[in-house]
């Protein structure tokens, strides 16, 4: 495992008219479970079909049609809770929560308040190299999501689309551990990274499948650590809720905002009101919503379709054994098995694509630095500025593996190497057969070399006497033979013979 120091939470601290003021962050990620299918109904989660396509009886809550529960949406919450080392509770129930909406067919929501199937578990995040924070999970609850309303197709009617109902999410639920935008953001970014190795969810933000509501409250100074002895959450001030954020740098935005505004309220003498708010990115400014609901004031009571859901230990002991490498366990043994530092092992792992391919790389090139350094400088910066991801990279791991291999061989120089690249890039091939077809190979002949080198000498008397002069000159000649050569001359000899003529 990763060799990481915990530090407590260093707050985000906003200075005021009035003196110091600190943040208090919790959260509640609303993770669409990866499932073909619905919690409640064999219709299908596709995403982008013609409006109310994926709706059955069950999600139009048509007279008499009962939920069935979708057992591996329950599996991938499980997984989940073992994969953030959480508590699974074997014996979990699910409740109604009922409030109108013209996407909401039934009425109600069917969710879990009272008996989660997650209990606590926990979040390692981390702030830089070798340091983490630990972002304590209080519970996971799986529930059902509402359809969507649209407001902005005609100026005199809102239209409904039914397909989200009934689509499986998971909510994640965190203490009030977090204590700056920036940390926001990086836990947000450590459980999306987490739930796409495990496959329980996509991530993708854009298309709604992850969205974040944000509780924010401001304090003074200490005001934290006296919660953290009491437990009395009336320490960290009322909280705000920004609703359904799925951008990082919206979510760091609005956390600034409104931990502002708040401030502003309590030093006017005012009094700030629980409420749920909106983010609007155009303005950088977040607006109220609605009135910060209680779970009373949604009449939570158990649902009366679904019996309390009981699941066997040894089902749970069978999905923690199937469960894949995580993004800790693989940054540390990339750091360990290829001596990488710890921003390249970072790097490789933040996507599981990403370490899949580096590991495709290393295996064959039989280099891990150096196919690191590959993958990352040069592949990685290439896909980057044309906007691709490693699955669209036009070079596979055994073509990068292959040029690898053959600056290994000292078949090529860096500088051949990187041209070969951007053929293999461009026009595809095998790189050794590019290598030999276009006259690319290295020189290792010391008597072309030598020849090369003496006539560089020979030509340049002047040069000579300020190289013997000072040494350091010596590169200007290396220089001269490389380009003389087409970049083809391997270095190392040419340094060794340039210094060996020059007396140096």
């Amino acid at each position: 495992m990763l060799d990481l120091s915990f530090e407590s939470p260093k707050p985000k601290v906003i200075a005021g008219a009035t003196g110091d003021w600190e943040l208090v962050i919790g959260m509640e990620i609303h993770a669409q479970v990866a499932s073909r299918a619905k919690l409640f109904s064999a219709a299908s989660t596709e995403f982008g079909a013609e409006p109310n396509s994926n709706v059955s009886f069950v999600d139009a809550a048509m007279p008499g049609m009962l939920p069935v529960v979708n057992e591996f949406c329950i599996e991938q919450a499980v997984r989940t809770g073992l994969g953030l080392k959480a508590r699974i509770n074997l014996v979990s129930a699910f409740d109604r929560k009922n409030y109108f909406y013209p996407d909401l067919p039934q009425g109600y929501q069917i969710s879990q308040l009272y008996h989660p199937l997650v209990g606590e578990g926990e979040v390692l995040v981390e702030m830089g190299p070798g340091v983490a924070r630990r972002v304590r999970i209080e519970r996971i609850h799986v529930e059902q999501d509402a359809g969507k309303s649209i407001h902005d197709m005609d100026p005199n009617m809102s239209f409904v689309d039914l397909n989200r109902t009934g689509v499986a999410l998971m909510e994640i639920v965190s203490r009030p551990d977090i204590r700056g935008p920036e940390e926001a953001a990086a836990y947000v970014t450590k459980l999306r990274q987490i739930l796409r190795y495990l496959g329980t969810c996509d991530g993708n933000m854009q298309n709604g499948n992850l969205r974040a509501d944000v509780n924010v409250s401001v304090c003074r100074p200490g005001d934290y650590e006296r919660y953290q002895e009491t437990q009395d959450f009336a320490h960290l001030g009322t909280r705000c809720e920004i609703k359904n954020m799925n951008s990082m740098r919206f979510i760091q935005a609005a956390i600034e905002y409104e931990a502002r505004r708040q401030i502003a309220i309590l030093e006017d003498g005012g009094t700030v009101v629980q409420e749920t708010r909106l983010f609007d990115p155009d303005k950088g400014e977040t607006r109220s919503m609605r009135s910060k609901e209680e779970a009373h004031d949604y009449r939570y009571f158990p649902c009366p379709d679904l019996l309390p859901l009981e699941i066997e230990q040894a089902w749970v002991d069978d999905i923690a054994a199937a469960l894949p490498e995580l993004p800790d366990a693989k940054k540390a043994r990339f750091m360990a098995d290829f001596g990488l530092a710890d921003y390249d092992a970072s790097v490789l792992t933040a996507e599981l694509a990403n370490a899949a391919y580096f590991e495709a790389v290393a295996a064959e090139a039989g280099d891990g630095k150096l196919a690191a350094n590959w993958v990352i400088n040069e592949l990685f910066g290439q896909l980057k500025k044309e906007g691709h991801e490693i699955t669209e990279s036009p070079v596979s791991a055994s073509q990068l593996a292959g040029i690898i291999k053959l600056i290994r061989a000292g078949d090529i120089s860096g500088k051949i190497a990187k041209d070969l690249f951007e053929i293999v890039y461009t026009e595809g091939g095998d790189p050794a057969q590019i290598v030999e077809a276009r006259g690319l190979k290295q020189v290792t002949d010391t008597g072309a070399i030598e020849k090369a080198v003496d006539e560089i000498i020979a030509a340049n008397p002047a040069q000579v006497e300020k190289a013997k002069a000072n040494p350091k000159l010596a590169g200007w000649f290396v220089g001269q033979v490389m380009k003389a050569t087409g970049g083809k001359a391997n270095p190392k000899a040419v340094n060794e013979i340039v210094t060996a003529k020059l007396g140096l």
